[in-house]
């Protein structure tokens, strides 16, 4: 019985209260006896002082000691009977009290067990509605206990939907693999270098795949050690297109570059902000067909320095910009697939930059009409890293 009360928040609850009530009871008692006589004298007082002139005889003290056992009786009585009332009405009051207290934490640990089985879309029922700071200790509770159970829910979300999209970008590379080899074994396929190469293409492509799955868990994760340092913007658009500036050539591509003067340096991870740099320039060369021409601008707004990456290409369609970082998403599937591109780069580019307290955005007119990807980055003077 004690074990089963002991398990139970309610009946501690409950018990808690009874016992400051029994404690008062006690003390109530005690503090009547005591004071009994002193009272009863007084009265007895009182009256003699309203008998003043009148004796009593000697034979009415039985009848004094009478009256005190009277008196005595009668407010024993009167006590007893409110004491009881009192002690039925707070133990139902305290037991109704106790009810509205756990209850909310029974619910809550149901759905904890319900959370830890999997399962993420019940929430708490939260009264009264308000803010956090105007709600009280067990609604605070509800409130973040419903924000928690949401960050899961969506956590889990994208862990299935990762797993679903990496085992989709798996499948193509080694279905041709596969492909290849068998051709290979059944001699449809004749044992040539274009083969292998075609071959070793997957194989580079799973391991382009498998390192930016990496890099981005790394990323997300918060593992990623940036070492930053004092930078200016030119210089790293310069080393940029100086590694690149081949690509652009054999594509028929004008490779443009609009810096403004006098910016200041950014403080920032050059390996890291480079990478970005060179996610954002690659997918311009790679959704520009030739002839087109993609320009980098570097200039100056309020407290960040905007770097932008513009292209005369294929553009994106307005309801496609806001899924552009997305893992794996592309404006075009067949394109990109072809040219080995893992599908996170932009996911990763938007890490990096949120990484640095930057932001991120895409931009464009439409399909056909080109796209522009712009990353801003605070300036010294602003809370950095």
């Amino acid at each position: 019985m004690l074990k089963f009360l002991h398990s139970r928040l309610v009946w501690k609850v409950f018990l808690s209260y009874a016992l400051v009530l029994l404690v008062g009871l006690v003390v109530l008692a005690t503090a009547t006896s005591l004071s009994f006589p002193a009272a009863f004298d007084h009265h007895l007082a009182g009256m003699s002082a309203m008998m003043a002139g009148q004796t009593v005889p000697e034979g009415d003290k039985a009848m004094e000691q009478e009256l005190y056992q009277s008196y005595i009786a009668s407010v024993s009585e009167a006590l007893s009977f409110a004491a009881i009332a009192a002690l039925i009405a707070a133990l139902v009051a305290s037991f109704c009290i106790s009810r509205q207290v756990v209850n909310p934490v029974q619910r809550m640990m149901i759905l904890s067990h319900r959370i830890a089985e999997g399962e993420f879309q019940d929430r708490l029922d939260i009264s009264p509605k308000g803010s956090f700071d105007q709600m009280d200790e067990l609604g605070q509770l509800a409130l973040s206990f419903n924000q928690m159970a949401e960050k899961l829910e969506k956590t889990e979300t994208m862990r299935r939907q990762l797993i679903g999209d990496v085992r989709h970008e798996l499948r193509t590379p080694l279905t041709a693999i596969k492909g290849y080899m068998e051709g290979l074994i059944d001699g449809v396929l004749p044992a040539n270098p274009d083969l292998y190469q075609k071959v070793n293409s997957e194989i580079e492509r799973l391991q382009r795949l498998v390192n930016d799955l990496q890099e981005l868990s790394r990323v997300e994760g918060g593992e990623l050690e940036l070492r930053p340092v004092f930078v200016s913007a030119a210089s790293l658009i310069e080393t940029l297109r100086g590694n690149l500036e081949r690509q652009f050539e054999e594509k028929g591509i004008l490779l443009e570059l609009k810096i403004a003067q006098n910016l200041p340096d950014i403080f920032v991870d050059t390996d890291r902000i480079l990478q970005v740099l060179t996610n954002l320039a690659g997918n311009a060369l790679q959704y520009t067909p030739q002839g087109g021409k993609v320009t980098i601008r570097a200039f100056r707004e309020k407290s960040e320095i905007v770097i932008s990456v513009s292209d005369t290409g294929i553009g994106i369609s307005p309801e496609q910009i806001p899924l552009v970082f997305d893992r794996f998403y592309r404006t075009d599937k067949s394109r990109a697939r072809s040219s080995g591109g893992s599908g996170i780069g932009l996911t990763i580019a938007q890490a990096l930059v949120r990484a640095h307290h930057g932001r991120i955005w895409a931009e464009s007119a439409g399909e056909g009409k080109g796209s522009t990807f712009s990353f801003a980055l605070p300036t010294p003077t602003q809370p950095n890293l």
